[in-house]
């Protein structure tokens, strides 16, 4: 009989139990081991541990003494081509799709191209602390194939899909309902529910999708409804005012943006709508009452002068929201960088984003929202052991920051603000240290806090 693989991560552990709510104080939510160990066997997490209850000479031990260990973060929207432009100067979106992002996406028509682009994507996103994620490809069969593959190879948990887009788009994206349907039902059929790999139909938005691409995509959702849980669906939708006046165009027999897709037979459990920022309230109460839910981007709408999107109104209304990064339109796969631009814009508008509750949606409340959370976002026993260790401190100022704070929540809230990808010190998945993801983290061999490897711990 094998013998299981244990590890054991001594650190200070965070990871939520529930929703925090919006408090400063966050309750009892949040478990907090400082000096911690989190037990993974097999790549399951099997307990976290206060610090005085070592584990046996069983358990390998990894020393992270020092730095923070969470749970890996979920971005819930991220279009992987757009790596590319990402920092693209002075356009608002439907400039900025026709300036920049179509021309990157036509090159993931080359399946080398696609390879190297999703390798390059996947390793960047794991080296800025986010181990989930769901992810736009590009409207190439070969472009969700690389993503597929490359992410089935880490062992992550992906959820990707063809790009769909038949009219008011450059030629060399344009693809037709027949074949795309077909190359959707050949994704699925080999990849969906595959390893830690998940199908989403992907309309881009519904100006660059006929009334048949979206009724066919609404039938891919109905017709794989019992398979592994079911398919995703994510899109876009009220992102920019110029882009909802060109929607009430094109569809006219529709009350709203996302009234299109609720025709279409598109909005469920599973569906994740990007920005939501010029819904009204009739919207909201639909996204309630079919459990959709909004990736807030905060980033991206104030890169591109989107707007500013009312969480405390989606939230009233009982509207699911959990952060994305939105790159290329967002600056940042740090969901940390995220997490800081979602304060200002809630700020903006006279709410407040706790640490608790930011990092709560990053983790936890993602995976909740995204039926996953039997699988990741917390440490619960049994979950898959997807963990970053992160420097509570990159450098002299955010040292000194740390140094001062008064309480758990100043110390995390300043983390926070300050901190980026910099401050990731090791990844691991299922148990399993990422090494690759770390690369470019080599300049920081003796810096504060440590070192990049774990140290051997005296039993």
């Amino acid at each position: 009989m094998t013998e299981p693989i244990r590890l054991a991560l001594c650190g200070d552990i965070l990871h939520f139990q529930r929703d925090p709510g919006w408090d400063e104080d966050g309750g009892d939510a949040a478990r907090f081991e400082p000096d911690g160990w989190l037990l993974v066997e097999d790549g399951r997490v099997q307990a976290v541990r206060a610090a005085d209850q070592p584990p046996d000479a069983r358990w390998t031990r990894h020393d992270w003494r020092g730095h923070l260990i969470l749970p890996g973060f979920i971005d819930t929207h991220v279009h992987a081509p757009q790596l590319d432009v990402i920092g693209s100067y002075g356009a608002q979106l439907l400039d900025w799709l026709q300036r920049y992002t179509f021309p990157a996406e036509a090159r993931y028509a080359d399946p080398e191209q696609s390879r190297r682009g999703a390798e390059r994507f996947l390793h960047a996103l794991l080296a800025h602390g986010t181990t989930a994620a769901l992810v736009y490809a590009t409207v190439h069969k070969a472009s969700s194939e690389a993503l597929f593959a490359v992410g089935q190879a880490l062992g992550m948990r992906l959820v990707t899909g063809k790009v769909l887009m038949d009219r008011n788009c450059p030629d060399d994206l344009r693809d037709d309902v027949e074949q795309a349907e077909r190359d959707c039902v050949d994704l699925i059929d080999r990849w969906h529910g595959v390893d830690r790999l998940a199908y989403a139909v992907t309309p881009r938005f519904a100006a660059t999708s006929s009334r048949a691409q979206l009724s066919m995509a609404g039938r891919l959702l109905d017709a794989y409804r019992d398979r592994a849980g079911g398919l995703y669906m994510q899109t876009h939708v009220a992102e920019n005012r110029d882009e909802v006046r060109w929607v009430a165009e094109l569809f006219p027999e529709s009350r709203s943006y996302l009234d299109v897709y609720a025709a279409h037979g598109l909005l469920g459990a599973r569906s994740v709508l990007a920005h939501g920022i010029w819904l009204d309230d009739a919207d909201r109460a639909l996204l309630a009452q079919t459990g959709a839910q909004i990736a807030f981007c905060p980033s991206s709408n104030l890169f591109l002068g989107s707007g500013l999107f009312d969480w405390a109104r989606a939230r009233a209304a009982g509207v699911r929201v959990a952060p994305a990064s939105d790159v290329g339109g967002g600056t940042s796969l740090c969901a940390l960088r995220t997490l800081a631009d979602g304060y200002k814009v809630l700020a903006l508008q006279g709410q407040r984003l706790p640490a608790w509750q930011g990092l709560y949606a990053a983790t936890l409340g993602a995976a909740q929202a995204l039926g996953l959370a039997h699988e990741i976002g917390h440490f619960a026993a049994g979950t898959l052991a997807d963990v970053v260790v992160w420097r509570w401190a990159d450098g002299p100022v955010q040292q000194r920051r740390q140094d001062m704070a008064r309480s758990l929540h100043e110390r995390l809230f300043a983390w926070m603000s300050l901190a980026d990808e910099r401050n990731v010190a090791a990844v691991y998945l299922r148990g399993c240290r990422i090494s690759a993801a770390l690369a470019q983290h080599d300049r920081h061999a003796g810096a504060a806090a440590g070192h990049l490897g774990p140290r051997p711990l005296a039993s």
